[in-house]
């Protein structure tokens, strides 16, 4: 079993997925959020083959149910549930990912995209 907490950001609603092998590569997929769209889109995804994970975005199952499902295109949970997904088949270790907001370039420098991307 695999579990993973997403915690979305503005909206405020954290996420928690939960993925587990079943039969002919097939993984089970639990969420629970707070989130009516993103539990709407849950319904749909109950049962996934290991093998979307393989699959681009427009033929996804994960994001073509979160197209129908979330108003948020930034939300992150779609991509919470395929790591997950990824992590239970064994396809990929589990690793934590993240979206920082800094002033700071990469390099600890306060110079490069910033200057240009800077609102001030």
């Amino acid at each position: 079993m695999t579990r993973v907490i997403v915690f979305a950001g503005n909206c405020g609603f954290s996420t928690e997925i939960i993925a587990e092998k079943a039969k002919d590569r097939k993984i089970k997929i639990k969420i629970e959020s707070g989130c009516e769209m993103v539990m709407a889109m849950a319904r749909e995804i109950d049962t996934l083959d290991i093998m979307i994970a393989f699959k681009d975005f427009l033929n996804n199952p994960v994001y073509k149910a979160a197209a129908l499902h979330l108003k948020h295109v930034a939300c992150p949970v779609p991509a919470g549930i395929l790591k997950t997904l990824e992590v239970e088949a064994g396809l990929c270790i589990p690793k934590d990912v993240s979206i920082r907001f800094t002033k700071e370039a990469l390099d600890g420098s306060n110079n490069g995209w910033q200057k240009t991307c800077s609102r001030d």
